[in-house]
């Protein structure tokens, strides 16, 4: 079977060869990369280059024409930036210049991001209708539920968005009671960074109390560090991780806007560096970038908090491109598998309709992802959830109709902006400053 990564010149794309490789019982037997940047795409394919010297992976071939890339694959992963790290430096620096939150898929940076986004998407899910019309496309593209919306208007239930927010969230309660992740059920729904987990059931037993009633427990969990166990007993539930803009949102704009660099401009100056520089030894390079990567993640947050250093465990990789191998292992061989995915509602929670694509836990085989049922949102969760997915419809009808007004109405209108004035400029920033959003916004 082939995979096809759109965005196949992407830093992290080597993990997925590595997973690939090492899956005892491939499935994967055609690889091909994807990018419109034709020199990342080189340096990336000569890191898997260098990994394949001890290790047997799928065939590897590299392409800068998209219906090559896609035609008659039979999945296709889509990772890619729009605007790349300027656009998401710009998305940052907009938002922190008028005193808010300068995040890249939180608040304002999340809105911009998905409205020069949404229209390459929609591009490349025509083009994935037309010639592999089969396709089971799963997508990384953040902000990820917004983007897999956007593309299901298109290919409809064949797209299924993944993130590794929750199966790290799960990985680390699980690991502090001392239970194996496979052993627990866990109850967790929202949207894309913006979830709760509600329960983590083991032998019929709801183990979550015991691990929010336990402060020597909630500190083996960077969530626990970062949130405080006073907090999360008092919502009674474990956030993702990136629901600490919300709840500390004054605290994390003076992080952010204190530091020396965002974390854009660090990736931008990393990159430059990495892609730019000497490319001898080209897997010790990338492996020594990953690191450096991975050890500052939310390094804002956890320095504020006094949270720590990550865990080894969430260093060494088995994140995103973990999840998006255990979801093709279960469409492709039709093993039952358990996944917390972007998908459909269908009534999974209530308060939002059918369409609504949100993130909760899924039984997937051949035929895809099937919601499980699900209890319904605290009302404190409830609000925020349905403000929000009305915020995301309000960017893709924007991006499709190049409608600035309705740019700003989604800007205006996201809990963490609500100020039509800073709306607008930040639109007017985003415009001045970023080509691609200036070809969307024409209205």
């Amino acid at each position: 079977m082939r995979l096809t990564i759109v965005g196949g010149g992407g830093f992290r794309v080597p993990l997925i060869f590595r997973a690939l490789a090492d899956d005892p019982e491939p499935v994967i037997d055609e690889l091909v990369l994807y990018d419109t940047d034709a020199g990342r795409l080189r340096r990336i394919g000569a890191v898997i280059e260098a990994m394949s010297a001890d290790r047997i992976g799928p065939s590897v071939r590299l392409e800068t024409d998209l219906a090559a890339a896609v035609a008659g694959t039979d999945f296709v992963f889509q990772a890619i930036r729009v605007g790349g790290v300027a656009g998401r430096v710009c998305d940052e620096r907009a938002a922190l210049d008028v005193g808010l939150l300068g995040q890249e898929t939180t608040g304002a940076g999340g809105v911009c991001y998905g409205l020069r986004t949404v229209p390459v998407v929609l591009r490349i899910a025509e083009t994935i209708r037309r010639v592999a019309p089969d396709a089971w496309v799963i997508n990384f593209t953040n902000p990820a539920g917004l983007v897999t919306e956007a593309a299901r208007s298109v290919l409809g239930d064949r797209v299924i968005g993944i993130c590794d927010s929750p199966v790290g969230l799960f990985r680390r309660a699980a690991r502090a009671l001392g239970v194996r992740p496979e052993d627990a059920e866990f109850s967790y729904a929202g949207l894309n960074h913006l979830g709760w987990l509600r329960r983590l059931t083991v032998d019929g037993v709801d183990r979550l109390p015991e691990l929010l009633a336990s402060e020597p427990l909630l500190d083996r969990v960077e969530e626990g560090r970062l949130f405080g166990g006073d907090w999360l007993r008092t919502l009674g539930a474990i956030p993702n991780e990136y629901l600490w803009y919300w709840y500390a949102t004054a605290d994390a704009i003076a992080a952010i806007g204190g530091g020396a660099e965002t974390r854009g401009e660090y990736l931008a100056r990393q990159q430059d560096h990495y892609f730019t520089g000497d490319d001898h030894d080209p897997l010790r390079r990338w492996e020594e970038t990953r690191r450096a990567r991975e050890e500052t993640y939310l390094a804002e947050e956890r320095e504020a908090t006094g949270a720590g250093d990550r865990d080894d465990d969430d260093l060494a990789g088995g994140g995103y491109e973990g999840v998006a191998l255990d979801l093709i292992r279960a469409i492709a061989r039709d093993r039952a598998a358990r996944l917390v995915l972007n998908v459909r509602n269908g009534g999974t929670l209530a308060g939002l309709d059918d369409d609504a694509v949100v993130e909760v836990p899924c039984e997937v085989g051949s035929a895809g992802p099937r919601p499980l049922p699900a209890e319904p949102l605290e009302p404190y969760q409830q609000g925020i959830v349905i403000t929000m997915k009305d915020v995301e419809r309000t960017v893709i009808e924007a991006a499709r109709t190049g409608s600035r007004s309705l740019a700003v109405r989604a800007l205006a209108l996201h809990p963490l902006v609500d100020s039509v004035r800073q709306a607008r400029l930040i639109i007017d920033r985003q415009l001045a400053d970023v080509p691609e959003l200036r070809q969307v916004l024409i209205n």
